[in-house]
């Protein structure tokens, strides 16, 4: 059904069938040359260009062929081991011919509570297709997705990476009858139409379709915040490091958030704020109990809080008398501890818990003489 034609091992290495190793045609390849020559001239290192080569594979073949492994390392100066490693390890790089429409049904966490699971059985049974297994007809390949990062509008479906938002088993099944059909798709946001998985592999390889400002770009679930901070005129406040000049007159970069407690802006938010005027009381809040934010407005000045001292038990709490088995055991314990050679049985540790006491010198032993012969 779905590999029939080519497949992935079992141990996941690339498997390509002999026809994916054919060379490409002369007027087919040289244009992949010269595509690719564009996209490595904007890496220093050409190396690097791995990734959106492998994606302009992808947008002749269909997947990564072994003829685009072979002339993607000739390209880069790597092995094929290198550009196969890379190949198999980015899901978005195909090991066997993809489908025309890639349908990916999001099944993690939040997706699942709100339908993500009863959407993929649905569409699963619908089109009699597993996770990455492609129809018959070659036009869908179905993938369970682990998060389509757009949880605010749970659940989501993506076609060639396209967002379909808030969906449902029946709007999910008429989603791939129509691509399969042949209709026009239009994503809830994004271009007015799908495109086909060669074209999404060309754009992604560096190359733009000229549908990057078609329709929505965010959702209304997106926006919520924003349209909340513009009708209670709530603004981000501005910091040291913000403020018009300050990159000019102290040397820090305007718009940088990220401060170390031992870097330099950090001691000089300290020394300002210890020079500038303690900040007004808040009313809803005890005096030395932490700050938190309650979204009405927001100072821009942190407070230190003394965190509570652990409380310690200096003196633990001393075991119980041992009873008489107890004791026993421990003079088997000392007694398993004494030198067996030793006559007087003195311990070989200390001879006191004191360490004034002095320990008693052992008596050295008399050597025996040794027997004449013939005694």
């Amino acid at each position: 059904m779905s590999h029939d034609f080519g497949h992935q091992t079992a141990s996941g290495h690339l498997t390509v069938s002999a026809e994916s190793r054919e060379r490409y045609p002369a007027d087919v390849e040289a244009t992949f040359r010269a595509d690719a020559a564009e996209v490595i001239a904007r890496y220093p290192q050409k190396r690097s260009a791995l990734l959106p080569l492998l994606h302009l594979v992808q947008s002749v073949d269909g997947y990564v062929t072994g003829r685009g492994i072979d002339l993607c390392a000739e390209l880069l100066d790597l092995s094929t081991a290198e550009v196969s490693g890379v190949a198999t390890f980015y899901t978005q790089y195909k090991r066997h011919p993809n489908g025309t429409y890639t349908v990916g049904v999001c099944t993690n966490t939040l997706c699942a509570v709100m339908g993500g699971d009863e959407i993929w059985d649905a569409v699963s049974e619908h089109l009699g297709l597993g996770h990455d297994e492609t129809s018959d007809d070659g036009t869908i390949t179905l993938e369970r997705i682990e998060c389509n990062a757009a949880c605010d509008f749970a659940p989501v479906v993506m076609t060639n990476w396209e967002f379909f938002d808030n969906q449902t088993p029946a709007s999910t099944i008429e989603l791939v009858d129509a691509l399969r059909a042949g209709r026009p798709v239009a994503p809830t946001r994004g271009p007015k139409r799908v495109s086909t998985f060669k074209e999404v592999s060309r754009v992604l390889a560096g190359f733009p379709d000229g549908l990057a400002d078609e329709g929505v770009g965010a959702g209304p679930a997106s926006l919520v915040g924003l349209r909340i901070a513009n009708e209670q005129g709530w603004t981000a406040p501005l910091g040291n490091s913000t403020a018009p000049g300050a990159d000019r007159d102290s040397g820090r970069t305007a718009g940088r958030t990220e401060v170390t407690p031992d870097g330099d802006e950090a001691k000089a938010d300290k020394a300002t704020t210890k020079s500038a005027d303690p900040p007004a009381p808040d009313r809803t809040r005890q005096p030395g109990a932490p700050v938190s934010s309650t979204g009405d407005a927001v100072s821009g000045v942190a407070r230190e809080v003394t965190p509570p001292k652990d409380t310690i038990d200096p003196v633990p709490p001393q075991e119980s008398e041992p009873d008489a088995s107890g004791r026993a055991a421990n003079v088997s314990a000392q007694t398993a501890s004494i030198p067996a050679d030793d006559p007087a049985g003195t311990p070989a540790g200390p001879a006191s818990a004191d360490p004034k006491t002095p320990r008693t010198p052992r008596t050295p032993r008399t050597p025996k003489t040794p027997k004449k012969e013939g005694s």
